[in-house]
């Protein structure tokens, strides 16, 4: 895959071709850049469920043709129940990664859609709910087929999902793994969604659907209470920004590791490489990696306790030269560092007035805690799970508290007139491959969907992996590898195409001629949907 699509109407990119394709429907429908992301976020909560879905966080990037940025954090906070007593109680020295135990923070998904939503409302009349919902509710309701990253990954995670509550008896049907191309029905989830249209999203929180949501956590074991549900209200927070030679670059504030993704690129915009994919290259975006991750892992967390301003390290040139002063062109940093998971999709959608959606949603782990709730069929996440035991300690376990997110939308304005938003799926590799797509493309001319084909490293772990290698798929010319090796990286080779190192996409609008261009993962089950 490495030929770049083009339209000039609209242009809808997703790791599932299906949800897509959903988002197409809508912009064809006259809806705007908006709906179509909504439309694809509910279908990908039914044709993605191990990725994704309603019972998950998210987070939006919204880059309006008359130059605002704006955001929208998505994610809940921790049960008022959910402190170290609770679990100590319980038996727990740490959070589990599965069960009802991990069920400990408010899904802040619906929230977002219903911002976003009353944002697109004040453009423009509003396309029905249910139209927006109709595709998602189709599949949940008549089935999906299932993909062969589906089957993957639950055949690879069955061993500690196949007992917590709801998960067998919704993924097992009938007691066995699923294979590619069986279908997979979620009526209670389809339900869901017919509530949602007729109640209004609102009634995730403070309406039936609540009520049911509550009843099964709680019956369950889950610290979480309708009071939890009905406390919760997504934030509009003003977009990070960073600047770079030719573009403005821009990202999602705490408790997003957004800072991390522009620091990343604001360092290597003063140490450019002469080329793509050469040693300098690779060597320098790891160490500003490193630095960008020490960065994030020392101050970002629930905003609300942050003692630093993200945007403040992004707006002072001295320290940003300071950093990459700091990059040793010859010698790798020591490494490894406490490292993060995560599971997610990445969508994007650029409509023929130009506005730009980056929007990433998310369970955090495969499946997220594995809790499939009986009344609603919706599969609940594990976020939480990020906390750590001592209050006091960074992104330690608080009552009400917001976790750390991995997730971090993208985006860039051009000064010739560009707009792009991209992003991926993969826990610590999203900074990075957002770094790498977006270098390959805006600094050496690499075609967009070649930039996303293209071969990629991962520092640190995902996917629930303890490795911190410097990890590389084995596509990359080995006199590099053995270069890197040479200069001290820790390299672990990783199979082409792999999963491992995310789902990415893009999409890019010309300004002077309407033209749009997008690219997909093929490591994904995605596809470009354009008109």
């Amino acid at each position: 895959m490495l030929n770049t699509p083009r339209s000039c109407r609209g242009m809808v990119t997703s790791p599932h071709h299906l949800a897509s394709q959903a988002g197409l429907d809508i912009l064809k429908a006259g809806g705007t850049a908006i709906e179509a992301a909504v439309a694809t976020a509910a279908a990908l909560a039914v044709v993605y469920p191990h990725m994704t879905g309603i019972g998950g966080d998210a987070f939006w990037l919204t880059l309006w043709p008359d130059g605002r940025a704006q955001s929208i954090d998505a994610s809940g906070a921790a049960a008022m129940k959910a402190d170290v007593a609770f679990y100590r109680n319980a038996g727990q020295a740490r959070i589990p990664w599965r069960g009802p135990l991990a069920a400990n923070t408010v899904a802040g998904t619906v929230s977002g859609w219903d911002m976003a939503l009353g944002w697109s409302h004040a453009v423009q009349p509003g396309l029905p709910l249910g139209r927006i919902l109709r595709d998602a509710i189709h599949y949940a309701e008549q089935g999906v087929p299932v993909t062969a990253g589906a089957a993957d990954i639950t055949r690879a995670k069955v061993d500690e999902l196949r007992a917590v509550p709801g998960f067998a008896d919704q993924f097992m049907p009938a007691g066995r793994l699923p294979q590619v191309g069986d279908i997979l029905h979620n009526p209670r989830l389809a339900r869901t969604l017919r509530m949602l249209v007729d109640d209004g999203l609102d009634s995730f929180y403070r309406g039936r659907i609540a009520s049911d949501l509550a009843a099964d956590l709680a019956s369950l074991g889950s610290p979480l209470a309708l009071s939890d549900l009905q406390a919760h209200r997504a934030v509009h927070q003003p977009a990070l920004h960073a600047r770079v030679r030719g573009a403005d670059l821009y990202n999602v504030a705490p408790p997003t590791q957004g800072v991390a993704s522009l620091l990343i690129l604001a360092v290597f915009d003063r140490l450019r490489a002469a080329k793509a994919d050469s040693y300098e290259y690779m060597h320098t975006l790891v160490e500003a990696t490193k630095l960008a991750f020490r960065y994030r892992d020392t101050h970002v967390g629930d905003p609300a306790l942050m003692t630093v301003q993200a945007q403040d390290i992004l707006d002072d040139a001295g320290a940003l030269d300071r950093m990459a002063a700091v990059i040793d062109p010859q010698r790798a940093a020591p490494w490894p560092h406490p490292s993060q998971a995560g599971d997610t999709v990445w969508l994007g959608v650029v409509d023929s007035d130009g506005l730009a959606v980056s929007m990433i949603q998310s369970l955090y782990f495969e499946y997220g805690s594995g809790v499939v709730l009986p009344r609603t069929g919706v599969v609940w996440q594990n976020r939480g799970t990020s906390f750590g035991m001592d209050p006091d300690g960074w992104n330690g376990l608080r009552p009400g508290r917001k976790p750390f997110h991995t997730l971090n939308p993208a985006g860039a304005r051009f000064d010739d007139g560009r707009t792009m938003v991209y992003g991926t799926m993969g826990g610590e590799g999203q900074p990075q491959t957002q770094a790498a797509v977006f270098t390959r493309y805006a600094y050496y001319g690499v075609p967009l969907q070649r930039a996303v084909t293209a071969p990629r490293w991962l520092l640190g772990r995902t996917w629930g992996e303890d490795s911190v290698s410097l990890k590389y798929e084995d596509r990359f010319d080995p006199e590099l590898i053995a270069r890197m090796q040479a200069a001290g990286h820790q390299m672990e080779r990783m199979e082409p195409f792999t999963s491992t190192m995310g789902h990415a996409g893009a999409l890019v609008r010309h300004e002077k001629t309407g033209l749009i261009e997008g690219a997909t993962d093929p490591r994904s089950d995605g596809a470009v949907a354009a008109w």
